[in-house]
């Protein structure tokens, strides 16, 4: 059974930072590409990063967080991450972490986590 569970958030400060994991366990974890997605109080999922399989050379974020956000990937701790710095009040959501799979129309997620909530000072 593929299982991912997110940990790592909490309230931070605007200007602050936070670490969030995500614990992956049921599939060969650097076989797929990985992606971090939000969904704020009222309103729906939003993308947030991504990162290929493999080694995570490859790696992208929404306008809204690039620069502030950074993706990555232990394989041999099978977690994901993302590290957040410079922390605004409309990073508040809900944070959750996917497995991604690859078809030849495009990639999709196949699996989520439980979410982790992330809560900044307005």
């Amino acid at each position: 059974e593929v299982q991912l569970v997110e940990s790592g958030g909490g309230l931070g400060q605007p200007g602050g930072s936070l670490r969030l994991s995500c614990a992956a366990s049921g599939f060969t974890f650097s076989n797929h590409g990985m992606m971090w997605v939000r969904q704020a109080p009222g309103k729906g999922l939003e993308w947030v990063s991504s990162i290929n399989s493999g080694d995570g050379r490859y790696r992208d974020y929404s306008d809204s967080v690039k620069g502030r956000f950074t993706i990555s990937r232990d394989n041999a701790k099978n977690t994901l991450y993302l590290q957040m710095t410079n922390l605004k009040p409309e990073d508040t959501a809900v944070y959750f972490c996917a497995k991604l799979v690859r078809y030849l129309s495009g990639s999709y997620a196949s699996s989520w986590g439980q979410g982790t909530q992330v809560t900044v000072f307005s």
